[in-house]
């Protein structure tokens, strides 16, 4: 999918997972089926990385990546810390939708200034959402922007203001391929359309852009990434369609991220990119 702009031509990632899937098979796309064989992760090491929710899923998976590249990980979590072993700090108690677990997370970091800040926590509802058959659940989505977006930035907001983050620092904001507007008619044709999920992502998605956009001028760099299909708690409802999608191990999805925030470059700061094929999604 090629579209011109008046900065450059763009080549966006396809919004047809199983196509994308298919044709990655049959090009045998290395950066989508082999990410080993691009990243090694030696950039990580001696890193201060903090990872919000970083109990399970995709987060704990990043964790235990982090720490075995040499990073100094601190973890943040609500209640359950990582079963992980080789942190550099644990910082609980932290609900990324509390003001005041925001000033304990300044005060916890104990002075500690980070590389990499990976803003992970998020939360996904599992009942499909429709208007028909008043299947909406209002106070479900609100929790979810809260978490997904709103979240992500009080602790950028946070961590900011109590010069935690270093000039040259990486912010990645973890969303979702579900948070694109434009893909919406090709990934929720026919339903169920997941409001809350949907809103809340492009809502953060936002949030990324502005962020980027700000945090500029100080040298500090923002990626919006869609952390690819995952096996996970969260996408467990999609369960059926995991091989057929392409779904991979959360060891898989975490090397994938670490790839792009390797990457990272104050030039290509704020753009939404899919972790699985490096490519760029439309807003």
């Amino acid at each position: 999918q090629h579209v011109d702009t008046m900065e450059s031509k763009v080549t966006y990632s396809d919004p047809d997972q199983p196509k994308r899937f298919a044709e990655q098979k049959k090009a045998k796309c290395v950066r989508a089926l082999d990410i080993d064989a691009l990243y090694d992760g030696k950039e990580l090491k001696d890193k201060v990385v903090l990872i919000t929710g970083a109990n399970r899923g995709i987060g704990l998976a990043m964790v235990k990546e982090a720490i075995s590249k040499g990073a100094k990980v601190i973890a943040t979590c609500r209640k359950s810390k990582p079963p992980v072993q080789g942190l550099f700090k644990v910082i609980d108690g932290i609900d990324v939708t509390e003001e005041k677990a925001m000033e304990k997370l300044a005060k916890d970091m104990g002075g500690v200034e980070v590389d990499i800040l990976i803003n992970n926590a998020g939360y996904f509802m599992v009942d499909p959402e429709s208007i028909e058959g008043n299947k909406c659940d209002f106070s479900e989505q609100l929790k979810m922007i809260d978490i997904c977006a709103v979240g992500a930035l009080r602790v950028t907001n946070a961590l900011f203001n109590a010069k935690l983050l270093k000039k040259g620092a990486k912010i990645a904001m973890i969303t979702s391929q579900g948070g694109s507007i434009a893909w919406r008619s090709v990934q929720n044709a026919g339903g169920p359309f997941d409001y809350g999920h949907h809103m809340s992502k492009a809502a953060a998605n936002m949030m990324g852009k502005l962020v980027a956009m700000e945090m500029k001028k100080f040298g500090i760099m923002v990626s919006i990434l869609h952390p690819g299909f995952n096996k996970t708690d969260m996408t467990k409802k999609y369960e059926k369609i995991w091989e057929i999608e392409g779904a991979v191990d959360s060891s898989i999805g975490a090397k994938r991220v670490f790839h792009e925030i390797i990457l990272m470059k104050l030039e290509t700061t704020g753009k939404f990119i899919n972790c699985e094929d490096g490519l760029e999604i439309p807003w």
